[in-house]
């Protein structure tokens, strides 16, 4: 029988993660699967400022992620319907909507992100 070679990671655009963020609530969490969360190097930009290096750490994929900007961390949490929150370093909470630019960005009121997502 021949053998199996490893596939490698499929590298997809920004423009996916929403779909898998949202759309994929009922794959169990990272975490509970043995596994540490996945983080991504990706550029983020805060309301129309200049773009920054910055980290997506997806803790639970549909449910929970967050992106680090610098010292500020933005906590984004899914309900599986479509409604997205999310909370500042402030302590504040807010719903946003994800929006997608023609640039291939993603954005959720004036976070945006922009990058390339690796999908095992």
């Amino acid at each position: 029988m021949p053998q199996r070679r490893p596939v490698a990671p499929h590298r997809l655009p920004s423009q996916l993660l929403h779909a898998a963020l949202l759309v994929v609530p009922l794959l169990p969490p990272v975490a509970a699967r043995g596994q540490s969360a996945l983080s991504v190097p990706l550029e983020c930009q805060l309301k129309q400022g200049r773009w920054q290096p910055c980290t997506l750490t997806i803790e639970q994929m549909g449910e929970h992620w967050w992106l680090q900007i610098g010292e500020q961390r933005l906590v984004f949490r899914s309900d599986g319907r479509g409604s997205v929150t999310l909370s500042d370093p402030a302590g504040g909470s807010r719903s946003v909507q994800p929006l997608w630019t023609a640039q291939r960005e993603l954005c959720w009121d004036g976070v945006c992100t922009k990058g390339e997502f690796p999908l095992d």
